[in-house]
């Protein structure tokens, strides 16, 4: 008995990667941020460790919206949308000056307009709504 398996479109397969890109770029923050915690002199020792903590819960939240779109979970297309909406509205600071130079706001805007892109393409929503359609 064989199982039959599904080939992903290119575009979910993006999608996917571009996701556990974000996800493996957030690891590398927590591990500065929490490098900078122990070896760093921190002004607000509590600040650091709160920000070190949100940075770590968000990497584990991406991390998983990676893993679903990769397993193809019915319901991970808001996981997908909302973090990229997330990202475009730091990207936005960034282009204001808020949170650096304009150059990162391009590395958080291009990436996440892309994804939301591929998120509501043709063959990406059709896959989601197949999997829904199981499910019901």
């Amino acid at each position: 008995m064989s199982v039959a398996v599904e080939r992903s479109p290119a575009q979910l397969v993006v999608l996917t990667w571009i996701v556990l890109l974000e996800a493996a770029v957030l690891a590398a923050g927590t591990l500065f941020l929490a490098w900078e915690l122990f070896v760093g002199d921190a002004q607000d020792l509590r600040s650091a460790i709160a920000l070190t903590v949100t940075t770590a819960l968000l990497t584990i939240g991406v991390a998983v919206v990676g893993v679903g779109l990769a397993r193809r979970w019915a319901r991970i297309r808001g996981g997908v949308l909302l973090w990229q909406i997330l990202q475009i509205a730091l990207s936005i600071g960034a282009f204001q000056g808020l949170l650096g130079p304009a150059w990162i706001g391009w590395l958080l805007l291009v990436p996440a307009g892309v994804a939301i892109w591929l998120l509501f393409t043709k063959p990406v929503t059709a896959v989601f709504q197949a999997r829904d359609a199981e499910r019901r």
